[in-house]
């Protein structure tokens, strides 16, 4: 069952009140929240642009950007690879036109969902491979894709992956050994040794991030690259990262620039869901528009999403726009009855599990994880739903504060073919052994 407590963390709220302009029980919530401070206020209630980290503080951020210099310079073909979410878009989107703005010679793969899975992998890089890609560039993917960095490096391709998912490890007597890939440059704030002070951030932030340095490397002005302000604030509630420290400030800035956005794609699905572009807040990011991108990933494919906000025509923007709204009808009807069977299945034998695993084998696999989400919802407790896809059972998760799935599933990593893009929060506790037999069945595959 769900819990509620109040909280009382002492402070002199009505000082706090004053000094900052807010009422006594924002500085309350404030406090409770445990920002103590002048500064931590001052930074949290009104930070600005200008005290965004600086995107050097990123290990190996300017080791890529002079590769993709030189690579500019010698009109070497870039090829970035991005993941079918709203993250993986708006990543895939930076890239493409930052790389693009400083003279490279580049395209974009986006996994297909159903045929690809999550990520970079060997069938893509057979592909990149045979069109003469000279270096691969990833984006919300990448940290773990080990084995598959090592086949495009064994082509002699250039391999550099941005991310900001956890860093794959290993355990031994209590001691993690954090895995590296063969790749030329890595950039993702969570590994172990970098330096960056927030390591909160997005996919599409980290790409905002490099391409900051390229601009910088290529003569433009860093502050060129605010245009993307507007795709890392989309990103970072679609995603759902904390709107804490840094990630504040993205979202305040991209939802300004969202007011008066030029883009004609980012219009279009505004005005298709019956909207003005400044009307728009953070829970349209999450509740409206970000399902409509995701959608495309799910039920058809992500291309359309990043078409849509490369698009210059507003008549084939419209299109386009109207295309993901239905698309993203269609994909609550079918997640309305996929919840339904899932609750279902819970109640009939899985109510008194820690950790619940649900196989759906109807159920469409792009759903999985909606689908856990609200299941977590229902029952306040880690969630795994299991669906049949084309090569074995595949998988989603969604956890609660306590429980790290990644951590877990490092645990048992003998029954997974793949697993990974996990946030990783604290564990307190595991799977039992019933739920282990789920996950073992079919050489199942489990993403999140």
């Amino acid at each position: 069952m769900e819990n509620w407590f109040v909280i009382n963390k002492g402070a002199d709220f009505a000082g706090i009140a004053k000094k900052f302009g807010i009422s006594p029980v924002t500085a309350r919530l404030l406090r409770n929240r445990d920002i103590i401070g002048d500064e931590a206020i001052r930074r949290y209630l009104y930070g600005g642009i200008h005290e965004l980290y600086s995107p050097h503080l990123l290990k190996d951020a300017d080791l890529l950007a002079e590769i993709l210099v030189r690579k500019i310079n010698e009109k070497k073909s870039i090829r970035i690879i991005g993941d079918y979410d709203i993250d993986g878009v708006m990543s895939t989107y930076i890239l493409y036109r930052g790389i693009k703005a400083c003279g490279g010679e580049a395209d974009f793969q986006i996994p297909d969902r159903m045929k690809d899975g999550y990520g970079i992998n060997e069938h893509l890089i057979e592909n990149a491979h045979a069109a003469g890609i000279d270096t691969i560039v990833t984006c919300d993917n990448g940290i773990a894709a080990v084995d598959e960095i090592a086949h495009a490096k064994a082509y002699g391709m250039t391999v550099l992956v941005t991310d900001h998912h956890e860093i794959p490890y290993t355990e031994e007597n209590g001691e993690r050994h954090y895995i590296k890939s063969a790749a030329d440059a890595v950039v993702n704030p969570k590994q172990p040794d970098c330096p960056y002070p927030y390591k909160g951030l997005c996919g599409a932030a980290v790409a905002f991030k490099v391409m900051q340095v390229l601009y910088e490397k290529t003569g433009a002005p860093p502050e060129a690259a605010y245009e993307f302000l507007e795709n890392v604030a989309f990103a970072t509630v679609g995603d759902v990262m904390d709107l804490t420290d840094e990630n504040r400030i993205l979202v305040k800035e991209g939802l300004k620039r969202i007011h008066c956005t030029t883009n004609p794609g980012m219009r279009a699905l505004i005005l298709q869901n019956g909207l003005l572009p400044e009307q728009v807040t953070a829970y349209h990011f999450g509740f409206v528009l970000g399902p409509c991108v995701n959608a495309s990933g799910r039920l058809e494919t992500a291309r359309l999403a990043l078409q849509l906000f490369l698009q210059k025509d507003v008549v084939k923007a419209a299109e386009l726009a109207a295309e993901l709204v239905e698309l993203n009808a269609q994909r609550k009807n079918m997640t309305a009855e996929g919840v339904k069977l899932a609750a279902g299945a819970v109640e009939e034998g899985g109510a008194g599990e820690k950790v619940l695993v649900i196989y759906l084998p109807k159920v469409h696999e792009s759903l999985a994880g909606i689908i856990a989400g609200r299941i977590r919802e229902l029952y306040h407790r880690p969630v795994f739903v299991l669906t049949r896809s084309e090569d074995g059972v595949k998988g989603s998760g969604r956890s609660v504060e306590c429980y790290s799935m990644y951590d877990e599933l490092c645990e048992c990593r003998e029954f997974f073919r793949e697993f990974g893009a996990f946030h990783a929060g604290k564990g307190c506790g595991g799977l039992s052994a019933e739920n282990k037999r789920l996950l073992r069945v079919d050489r199942r595959r489990l993403y999140s």
